[in-house]
């Protein structure tokens, strides 16, 4: 593998970013590697500067689920950015794609488009407190829920990897009102519910984490969140950042048969343009402005560009069922791969795999929580990493982020990827 190109770039670009990247994981600082600069992507594959092949199973950490470039998708775009880039104002196509999240998911009986993942859980919190009148926010350690003050506590993704579960330059008045409870620990739960009594406005939870790796809900767990919530006077927010269209065409909502009064959606609700949105019961959402005191606001929400793509995107999951089936067999497929490679080699992994999402932890420990996947050996991690990138297979260059199978994926570049692990090729 040729990688002299990432390399110069790299270079240059740490006279002018921060560790010259635009995201803390991109640089690959916990595998011991500068990283790859990308050029191109078709399909499942992804290509670097040197023109190096690489079978992605990142696909840009989740909305590529249709694979890059997806024809119809990138003709919708071309069309729209050729009618302007943006507006600053109301456009039907914003509508259609409310319209249909809407229809998808039933419970956002009314939504609203902002531009990230971020901007949409930090406007659902917003919303929440608004509604409740109250200021407290339960969150779970390892979470992630992006990056604005009251959330980065004790968060997951490239934060773990990073050492820096909390940041600096976050005031700690913004925090004092996110509580900490443990991911499918009932109990940590219930102690903040009885300790602040009456004080917390809702819980805001990834259905399946996915940003300490992936670690599914234990059998009632989001039950019980639904119903303390309820009888607490408390709001159950859903981050489907990950999750929404993923997990299942309706998310995780609708494959765990939970409703949330919120849920945020980011990733593949814009088909990989930069887009998010949040939404829930009406009598919520009517608290937002301009109907209710609730304030938020964003120049570029609703972009035409990015609602072409989400609009496409959401279209083709919806006419297509049988992807989420054939990306689960491909998935169960890997985990499977994983879990005889522990066995064979000896070597302590503990595979956690649900729909298209995967992650293999370097730990003996079964991962259900925080605790349990931060046991894992990064060292090894990294290891395995640098392999299979060798070999040329793209996996999230961090021990605790997941693995996404695309409708791209071809069986052949599964079981061959399946081989790679295996050490066979």
């Amino acid at each position: 593998m040729k990688d002299n190109q990432s390399a110069v770039l790299y270079e240059q670009a740490c006279k002018v970013m921060p560790g010259g990247v635009n995201s803390p994981v991109r640089a690959f600082g916990s595998v011991g590697r500068t990283p790859l600069f990308i050029s191109r992507a078709k399909g499942s594959k992804i290509y670097d500067e040197d023109n190096n092949e690489f079978v992605d199973y990142v696909c840009s950490w989740g909305p590529a689920i249709l694979g890059h470039a997806r024809e119809e998708v990138i003709d919708v775009v071309t069309k729209a950015a050729r009618d302007g880039l943006t507006y600053g104002a109301p456009t039907k196509r914003e509508v259609q794609l409310a319209e249909l999240i809407a229809e998808i998911m039933p419970s956002m009986e009314m939504l609203r488009l902002v531009s990230s993942g971020t901007e949409a859980v930090m406007s659902a919190i917003r919303a929440a407190r608004g509604y409740t009148g109250k200021d407290m926010i339960i969150k779970f350690r390892g979470c992630y829920h992006g990056h604005s003050d009251g959330l980065l506590v004790k968060a997951g993704s490239a934060a773990l990897t990073q050492s820096q579960p909390d940041s600096a330059g976050v005031p700690k008045a913004y925090s004092e009102n996110t509580l900490i409870a443990e991911f499918n620990h009932k109990e940590s739960v219930e102690e903040l519910f009885e300790k602040y009594k009456g004080k917390i406005a809702g819980i805001v939870v990834e259905p399946v984490a996915a940003n300490m790796g992936v670690v599914l809900p234990q059998e009632n767990f989001l039950h019980f969140l639904r119903e303390i919530t309820l009888e607490n006077d408390a709001l159950l927010i859903f981050d489907e950042v990950i999750t929404g269209f993923r997990l299942s065409i309706g998310g995780a909502q609708a494959y765990y048969g939970i409703k949330p009064d919120l849920t945020t959606l980011g990733k593949i609700v814009g088909g990989g343009m930069p887009i998010g949105a949040y939404g829930g019961r009406k009598d919520i959402m009517e608290m937002i402005s301009p109907l209710g005191p609730v304030y938020q606001a964003g120049t570029l929400s609703g972009n035409p560009v990015a609602t072409a793509a989400g609009l496409k995107t959401l279209e083709i999951l919806k006419a297509n069922p049988q992807y989420y089936s054939e990306m689960k067999e491909k998935a169960e497929y890997l985990a499977n791969t994983f879990r005889e490679y522990g066995t064979h080699s000896g070597e302590a992994v503990h595979v956690n795999q649900v729909g298209s999402l995967l992650s293999a932890f370097f730990t003996e420990k079964q991962v259900t929580d925080f605790e349990s996947a931060n046991s894992s050996d990064t060292k090894k991690y990294a290891v395995y990493f640098n392999r299979l990138l060798e070999q040329g297979i793209y996996v999230a260059p961090s021990q605790y982020e997941a693995m996404f199978v695309s409708a791209a994926h071809s069986w052949e570049e599964v079981k061959r990827t399946a081989e790679i692990i295996k050490g066979k090729l």
